[in-house]
């Protein structure tokens, strides 16, 4: 129940300067002597998630970050922590106490490119000597005034959180794109990839979809589609396949059979499909020990033809005809700056162990490094030469 309650959360970053009263202000928030509070700046060196039931926003995490103007070696590493674990916000609270400085504009440079609501909030307002000067250094963003230690001016606080929270937004896997009586037949492979006695999240969640929409799912075997075609007495309206399959499902399908894959419909559902199917264009710029990685989000034993480590790869260079420099990466967090930095081009996984907040903050993130990113299943359509017509059944979107 709690790694399920995960997707439900949100976070809320506490961001600033060392020594503006972080720690303070979410004990404040919180109204429980939680953090570790000290007059000596970098009292807290890592960060730290404190969650709970917060009225009037919920389930809420809340992250204590190190200071940003942290100093040294370690410091530098510290800020690090402090701004991967930022990415994980869905609001941030830029704390400070005194006039805008070049690391404020930083963070707020980076909500901006995250697209992460903020709010700045002036603390210690009971000490500062300065606040006017410090209201008018902050005029153009929206911030509020308290006093942490005090307990000044927190429950106005809450409220302005609540505020910029943003709402979710729900993105149908197929619903959306059929009609009431339509045939959808649906193509799944069972092979080493298939999990035993149960069907992907994906497929699972397109029957569901398919037969609250009333509309008529037909689930066959890659091997059992062209028999199963010749006993429908009409075409399907659309043909929804395993990414892998794709190829042999085209070969056993009219041309005028709409048709996608889980993987493409996954990369709408759970991200930005335009921003996935445009960076495809990267491929065809790759040069030889080019940086390529490979990103899932969730951590699995790989199989023998594992799609992300082994046929992935092997079609990609087999397409441009070159070497690549190709590194995995597995598991819940974005790896560091300095290890994707030099990257040409990420390509991820179709998601469906994370949330849609995770899928788009990493795809955020990938923008914000100015690196092309697709999904699994963009780049297979994209390699086996079916994308254009994979892409066809969402007419908002450019051909590549």
């Amino acid at each position: 129940m709690a790694s399920a309650m995960k997707g439900y959360r949100k976070y809320i970053a506490i961001t600033g300067k060392r020594n503006v009263g972080k720690s303070t202000l979410i004990n404040a928030i919180l109204n429980q002597e939680i953090a570790i509070t000290s007059d000596v700046p970098g009292t807290t060196t890592d960060p730290v998630y404190r969650t709970m039931e917060l009225v009037p926003l919920g389930p809420v995490t809340i992250v204590d970050t190190p200071g940003i103007d942290d100093e040294g070696l370690v410091g530098e590493k510290r800020v690090q922590k402090a701004n991967k674990a930022m990415y994980k916000a869905d609001i941030a609270l830029l704390v400070v106490a005194d006039v805008l400085s070049d690391y404020e504009k930083k963070l707020i440079d980076e909500f901006n490119k995250l697209n992460i609501p903020f709010l700045v909030v002036i603390n210690k307002i009971d000490e500062l000597n300065n606040l006017d000067e410090i209201r008018q250094s902050y005029s153009e963003y929206d911030y509020i005034e308290i006093s942490a230690k005090e307990k000044k001016n927190i429950e106005q606080l809450k409220e302005k959180m609540a505020t910029i929270l943003p709402k979710e937004e729900e993105v149908p896997l197929v619903a959306d794109l059929i009609e009431p009586g339509q045939l959808i037949v649906l193509v799944v492979p069972i092979d080493l990839g298939a999990p035993k006695g149960r069907l992907i999240m994906p497929q699972v969640t397109a029957i569901r979809e398919i037969l609250d929409r009333e509309a008529i799912a037909i689930v066959t075997k890659e091997r059992e589609l062209r028999h199963t075609l010749e006993k429908l007495n009409q075409k399907p309206d659309l043909v929804i396949t395993d990414s892998q399959s794709v190829m042999k499902v085209v070969s056993d399908i009219d041309f005028d059979i709409p048709l996608t894959t889980f993987s493409i419909l996954e990369a709408r559902h759970k991200g930005d499909l335009k921003v996935l199917s445009e960076g495809v264009k990267a491929i065809e710029s790759l040069k030889e020990n080019d940086k390529v990685i490979i990103m899932e989000g969730c951590s699995h034993r790989p199989l023998t033809e594992d799609i992300g480590r082994v046929k992935i790869p092997r079609w990609l260079t087999n397409h441009l005809g070159i070497n690549l420099n190709i590194e995995f990466f597995a598991g819940t967090e974005f790896p560091d700056y300095d290890i994707v930095k030099d990257a040409k081009l990420i390509i991820h996984c179709g998601g469906c162990t994370l949330t849609r907040k995770s899928m788009i903050r990493r795809i955020n993130i990938a923008n914000m490094y100015n690196i092309p990113i697709v999904n699994y299943g963009v780049i297979i359509s994209y390699l086996h030469g079916v994308l254009d017509r994979a892409l066809d059944i969402f007419p908002e979107l450019k051909k590549v």
